[in-house]
């Protein structure tokens, strides 16, 4: 795999892996934005695209940076930074309220589109194409809504006021109005 430019790379190779990544990303986030959630079509294919770009940024400094100081590159030290940051921007998509966690399966969706958009950035296909095929399965059809069904076959009771709330400081919060 040779990106550098100046030596024959093809541009249209790269424009390829690009377009793949941000495809590949964009299926993802068709589904997170079908079911509403925080990230949906848009973010998925940027975080996607992004990975593919730093990815083939690692490659491409390491190819000019290696002849020159005599020592090897680590382009794997990219994808290190890339992960770190899709798990920053995953953080962002967990909501704690009253006791329940969401978006934890957006978070998990951003983070794999980030391995996606890596895996078409070193040209990895097959890997991408099964791996979005697969992230598609579990979105699409391994829901189990045991919880809901569960809940849905109870009536749901009055709200309880909430009057012992406590911020994180200690001090009491006023209780919600009731609606």
């Amino acid at each position: 795999m040779n990106l550098d430019f100046s030596k024959g790379a093809s541009v249209w190779e790269v424009t390829a892996r690009l377009v793949v990544a941000m495809l590949i990303g964009g299926l993802i986030g068709w589904d997170r934005q079908r079911a509403d959630k925080p990230a949906g079509l848009r973010t998925h294919m940027l975080v996607a695209l992004g990975s593919a770009s730093f990815t083939l940024l690692g490659f491409e400094v390491g190819a000019h940076l290696s002849p020159r100081t005599g020592e090897g590159f680590d382009p794997t030290r990219v994808l290190q930074g890339v992960i770190g940051g899709i798990g920053f921007l995953g953080a962002g998509a967990i909501i704690q309220n009253r006791g329940q966690v969401s978006g934890i399966t957006t978070a998990a969706s951003v983070w794999v589109s980030g391995a996606l958009g890596a895996a078409a950035g070193v040209g990895a296909f097959v890997l991408a194409g099964i791996s979005t095929v697969l992230a598609l399965f579990i979105l699409l059809f391994a829901r189990l809504d045991i919880g809901r069904r569960a809940s849905a076959s109870t009536p749901p009771g009055p709200p309880e006021p909430d009057n012992d709330a406590t911020s994180t400081t200690g001090a009491k919060t006023p209780a919600a109005p009731a609606s």
